[in-house]
């Protein structure tokens, strides 16, 4: 028995960093594993509606509107921006917890829709893995495969966040760690153009 190949490039392309990489390790260090679930669904979620729409004909539809691209990227390279600027501007741990959250199940699934790196991965995954199967079937496809995987990943990031923040025992290593972080990020919004 062989492992589909599809599964494979999913976890690749899922696992190495990236915006929902880095939120959910840094959110799983501030705030903790537990607190963090809501976000970890939310992407889980949010990847497999994003990328079941993608193998439904979406990401085709996106690569041949350019003015919607571009509008995609900016909106992209925006909300990555500002997160990274929330994560150098965060206390080492949250203070007010009504200003200070890890992202709610909505917000996550809202993040993927402009998140460049799930589209990237989804529009690869149609274009290299796809089986000629009927939209319906090629998007339920994508979208299980997607999830199912990714959830995998954002638990496995999480639980390395929440691990780190044991590590982290002195303002001065918060701190360092989460300008890591941030730059992390602020690179990130960075590629959405190349």
């Amino acid at each position: 028995m062989s492992l589909d190949p599809l599964y494979l490039f999913v976890f690749a392309g899922l696992f190495s960093p990236g915006p929902n990489v880095i939120l959910l390790t840094a959110s799983g260090a501030r705030f903790g594993f537990a607190a963090t679930l809501p976000h970890v669904l939310g992407v889980a979620a949010g990847v497999g509606v994003t990328s079941g729409l993608t193998g439904f004909g979406l990401g085709a539809l996106l690569l041949a509107q350019p003015a919607l691209m571009l509008v995609l990227k900016i909106a992209a390279a925006g909300w990555i921006l500002w997160m990274a600027f929330k994560l150098v501007r965060a206390a080492t741990r949250p203070s007010d917890p009504g200003r200070d959250r890890p992202f709610t199940f909505v917000e996550a699934v809202l993040f993927q829709w402009v998140n460049p790196k799930v589209w990237a991965v989804a529009m690869a995954a149609a274009a290299g893995y796809g089986l000629g199967l009927a939209p319906e079937a090629e998007a339920w496809r994508l979208a299980s495969a997607f999830s199912g995987i990714n959830l995998f990943v954002c638990l496995f990031w999480t639980s390395a966040g929440a691990f780190a923040a044991r590590l982290l025992v002195t303002a001065r290593a918060w701190a360092i760690f989460l300008r890591v972080m941030a730059a992390a990020l602020a690179v990130s919004a960075a590629l959405v153009f190349l």
